[in-house]
């Protein structure tokens, strides 16, 4: 791991959630599992035990989850993670991999651990895994799975724009690319053979974007940004068809869908500012009892200063599913 994995850990919550299900229903599924790999808007709850000041496992995250229970989601609700395994047939939620009362049983169905460690972690998963169900059903399990992929984000909405990381944006989206190169490697090494590389989301229209320029208007600077680095993301994913045609790699465009949905505002009447938070809405700054909260989420677009409710969530996943899911 180089000094950019530390940088990423150090900047937002990065997790890998490992998803497989009870071998007696995969006859219902697309997937044998879905492993996933990405930052706070993937994170079901490995944060809680997290070295880091930037959590939400307390209310009013978690307000329309079940039970309103924070769980470490940053969202009012599920999150694409859990969408995306509900979507597949795999598992309705994520239990995360480091609680301290994970449920042994669960390991058939699913874990999370955070970007430091997470080829350890997946490596030790199917370490597990193999020792539950067999070398060879493992290998199965791992190269049927599904592997979702969020990078970028905070990247560029934090790190490069913010200066932390005085350099061309060609340059620093480069570095990324190779990143993304480097880790696509040793997940097929692993075994891994499906993958859903996620593009980043609208960076400047989240209401933290926003807030960067004024508070109304999207951040169109932070956006260009975002859409050279998906450029640039998508042409390389385009080129492993070519250089290893046994590895299903998929581009997965969230960034346009997030702008669809911020333009034509379908049954949203708020699409600029956060559910919690409102007006008052700063980049970097979590909810809390004592702040504002809107009386129904589902109308918003956005929870907090930088994630999607999950009705905005559900949206994009449906978008998802429709355009890459196995028919």
């Amino acid at each position: 791991m180089d000094h950019l994995h530390v940088e990423r850990l150090v900047m937002a919550i990065w997790v890998l959630c490992v998803y497989t299900i009870p071998l007696v229903t995969t006859a219902n599924a697309a997937y044998s599992a879905l492993f996933a790999f990405g930052d706070s808007i993937l994170d079901t709850g490995n944060n809680n035990v997290l070295v880091s000041i930037t959590k939400c496992n307390h209310p009013p995250y978690g307000r329309d989850f079940n039970g309103g229970t924070p769980t470490g989601r940053f969202s009012n609700g599920k999150v694409p993670s859990d969408l995306i395994a509900g979507a597949l047939k795999i598992k309705d939620t994520l239990p995360a991999y480091n609680n301290p009362n994970f449920d042994p049983q669960e390991l058939p169905t699913g874990e999370v651990v955070s970007i430091a460690d997470q080829l350890k972690m997946f490596k030790e998963y199917i370490g597990k895994l193999t020792g539950s169900v067999g070398q060879q059903k493992a290998s199965e399990i791992i190269s049927n799975s599904l592997v979702i992929l969020s990078a970028g984000n905070n990247d560029i909405a934090i790190t490069f724009s913010q200066g932390r990381r005085p350099m061309l944006f060609s340059a620093y989206s480069n570095l990324l690319i190779d990143w993304t190169s480097s880790f696509l490697k040793e997940l097929y090494a692993l075994g891994v053979r499906h993958v859903w590389a996620f593009s980043t989301l609208t960076l400047g229209c989240l209401p933290g974007g926003r807030a960067s320029v004024g508070g109304v208007l999207c951040n169109e600077a932070v956006n260009e940004f975002a859409v050279e680095f998906n450029g640039m993301l998508e042409k390389y994913i385009t080129s492993i068809k070519t250089t290893t045609p046994d590895y299903d790699v998929q581009y997965v465009d969230v960034y346009n869908p997030l702008r669809d949905i911020i333009s034509s505002s379908p049954g949203f009447t708020n699409t600029i500012n956060g559910c919690c938070g409102g007006e008052a809405v700063a980049a970097g700054e979590l909810c809390t009892l004592l702040t504002s909260q809107c009386e129904n989420s589902s109308t918003y677009v956005f929870w907090d200063f930088a994630h999607p409710t999950q009705r905005a969530y559900e949206i994009i996943v449906s978008d998802i599913i429709q355009k890459h899911a196995q028919q």
